[in-house]
């Protein structure tokens, strides 16, 4: 049993970093800046206003605050799966991009807002402690890849060769 979990590890080793890579890269590369253009947005003074009260309300209202959001675009996501099924293929992927991106803002942002009252709750400072770790980890072995060696060094190369083009 051992060598069977063995040799099925060493097949799906290499697409699961892969997998566990694009996660890491949307949360590093999309939750980040989404969330930080949402904060501009509280400058308006409505805006500011409503963040104040998030920042304010009760761990388990900013629990629900944190949630909701992402429980309401489950339908947009489904909806966009069932145009891509109906043979609206853009308009499918359009659909699911942008929920994906103002979702990711919304949520980004939520839990900026939300922060010390979601981590007053045990199960999402594990949960968020074990992510961390899980993300060090991710990046860790993903340097290490022969394949992201040579994907920097090819954008290192893209990028002397677009400035000496200038």
């Amino acid at each position: 049993m051992k060598t069977l979990l063995r040799g099925l590890w060493h097949v799906l080793r290499a697409p699961l970093l892969a997998l566990a890579f694009v996660v890491l890269w949307i949360e590093e590369w999309g939750w980040r800046p989404l969330s930080a253009w949402f904060a501009r947005l509280g400058r308006w003074p409505p805006v500011a206003w409503l963040e104040v009260r998030i920042q304010g309300a009760s761990p388990p209202v900013a629990l629900v605050l944190f949630l909701v959001p992402a429980l309401l675009l489950f339908p947009a996501k489904l909806a966009a799966l069932w145009l891509i099924h109906e043979g609206e293929t853009m308009l499918g992927v359009a659909v699911l991009l942008v929920a994906k991106v103002l979702g990711t803002a919304l949520v980004g942002r939520l839990f900026v807002l939300c922060e010390p009252q979601l981590m007053q709750f045990g199960w999402i400072s594990r949960l968020r402690a074990w992510w961390l770790e899980t993300r060090a980890r991710i990046a860790e072995a993903a340097n290490r890849s022969v394949l992201w060696q040579g994907l920097r060094r090819s954008l290192r190369w893209l990028r002397a060769h677009l400035r000496r083009s200038r």
